[in-house]
């Protein structure tokens, strides 16, 4: 378990500021997981994927292990852990769905949506929220996250989102969500949501 944000929820400037919790999903670690959302109350929660059998797939100082595994081998191990993490009642929303991409490595043996169209099945099946990230414009993908094709099948499935830029640096605070934004409505999209109190309040998007 990897808790790298919280925030409080306060008042400033006429922008609220929700209180918010990015959990990443590790196979096993339940149990804490459910202990530390059940004590806090939060206006959402998101969980996300950065680990495959212990693999720190998109730190920097970890990416040479796309050159030693089955590319294919590594999307079927990264989208199986989704579908575990999906199907944990504790979360909201998924966040950056197909950061395995992020060192710009592309499957092989199959293209992309045969690995996530079962992930977008079972998000739609529990109700989740899907974010638009725009981090992976900062990346070695140069994409967002996730790629249109993935973006245009979550549409066709009706699968609400939210957006987000993932900032570790006040500089990088908002940056590429207007991009984010035309790829969604290039998508179709014309709504997001945000979260208060775990409820869902769905708002048009500014283009």
């Amino acid at each position: 378990f990897d808790l790298f944000k919280t925030i409080q929820t306060s008042r400033c400037n006429n922008i609220d500021v929700k209180l918010g919790l990015v959990v990443d999903y590790i196979p096993g670690d339940n149990a804490k997981i459910t202990e530390i959302m059940r004590n806090n109350e939060y206006d959402y929660i998101i969980s996300s994927v950065h680990y495959i059998d212990g693999w720190a797939f998109d730190h920097p100082d970890f990416k040479s292990g796309f050159n030693e595994r089955d590319i294919d081998e590594i999307y079927s191990q990264y989208t199986g852990i989704l579908m575990k993490m999906i199907q944990y009642p504790c979360f909201d929303v998924v966040g950056h769905i197909d950061l395995v991409k992020k060192w710009g490595h592309l499957p092989r043996k199959h293209k992309t949506m045969f690995y996530f169209e079962p992930v977008l099945k079972a998000i739609q099946a529990k109700g989740l929220t899907v974010e638009i990230n725009s981090a992976g414009l900062r990346k070695d993908v140069a994409e967002i996250y996730p790629a249109a094709d993935l973006l245009n099948m979550m549409f066709a499935y009706n699968i609400p989102i939210i957006f987000g830029s993932d900032a570790h640096h006040p500089d990088q605070m908002g940056e590429g969500l207007s991009h984010a934004y035309r790829l969604a409505g290039r998508a179709g999209y014309r709504s997001f949501v945000r979260f208060s109190q775990r409820q869902k309040l769905v708002t048009p998007i500014d283009f």
